[in-house]
């Protein structure tokens, strides 16, 4: 598909005199394109839902999950994964972001890696991914070669392969199992894919990732109860969060907490039932880790 013929890199008849906009001119047409790109996301839903089920599913087959991209939609992938470690608890092997170049690639452009699809294979070949594991291959425009490398090697070992495109009819929707088309038009700025694109991805990324975290019992009713407490922040934190679970007084909360070895999740059940750590730990490992069922 020839790039001009994109939607993404085609110029916005909204936009034609940004450069002669007030400020505030400019804020307003900005903020009034942003505020298209959720009801693009809501018409993914479908698509997007198949695709968390599928990602819940592989997790609880002990694999993992793959972001590859290039640039932007590369550079989302890195950073959503990231967020799973402090956010869920998670071991930082479970969601990976890989950007084409690697990570210089996060800050500088690397010349050439975007377009070498035995690159994106590589890449996934060097994490030994398997029929266990899914990849989400994230492109705006819909046809990046690195992303379709690595989308055809993730098929070929029987992974769940699941696109990310901003253009309808992508080219890579055609290598995955799972296609989210997230159309999202012309760019305020032309061709400038990190605006309406960038953010019509993470919001994406976010259900997905979140979405399955919930499928595998890391929430209980709205809260992040597998955070890991590793600063003075998270730890207050972590006390609140025990106090919101359970309606507890903050010396009850901080108790359990500290009797749970700083474990967020296990304190929570501790105050629910009054059990012992290792009472209530083997309620947890019973229930899988869902605190819901943990307490019945």
């Amino acid at each position: 598909m020839d790039l001009s013929s994109l939607t993404t890199e085609t110029r916005n008849p909204k936009t034609m005199h940004l450069d002669t906009l007030s400020v505030a001119e400019f804020a307003q047409v900005m903020n009034a394109e942003d505020q298209t790109v959720p009801v693009s996301v809501s018409h993914a839903l479908p698509a997007i839902t198949a695709a968390i089920t599928a990602i819940t599913a592989q997790f609880n087959k002990g694999g993992r999950l793959f972001y590859t991209g290039a640039g932007t939609s590369g550079r989302l992938g890195v950073l959503d994964a990231a967020e799973c470690v402090p956010t869920f608890g998670t071991d930082p092997e479970m969601v990976q972001g890989l950007i084409a170049g690697g990570m210089p690639a996060m800050t500088v452009a690397v010349e050439g890696a975007e377009d070498n699809a035995e690159l994106g294979a590589q890449d996934l070949r060097d994490h030994q991914l398997t029929a266990n594991d899914t990849v989400v291959g994230i492109a705006a425009s819909g046809r990046t070669p690195y992303v379709i490398g690595g989308l055809d090697y993730a098929k070929s070992v029987g992974a769940v392969t699941i696109s990310l495109a901003c253009n309808a009819n992508a080219a890579i929707s055609a290598h995955a199992e799972i296609q989210i088309e997230v159309p999202v038009g012309p760019e305020v700025l032309t061709g400038s894919t990190r605006l309406k694109a960038g953010t019509a991805q993470k919001l994406v990324l976010n259900m997905l990732s979140t979405g399955a975290m919930v499928g595998l019992g890391k929430v209980y009713k709205n809260l992040m109860v597998d955070v890991k407490p590793t600063n003075e922040k998270l730890v207050a934190r972590a006390k609140r969060i025990i106090q919101q679970a359970t309606d507890c007084d903050a010396a009850t909360a901080a108790t359990n907490f500290e009797a749970a070895g700083h474990d967020v999740k296990l304190a929570i059940v501790m105050t629910l039932t009054g059990d012992s750590a290792a009472a209530a730990q083997q309620r947890l490992t019973a229930a899988n880790g869902f605190i819901a069922r943990a307490i019945q």
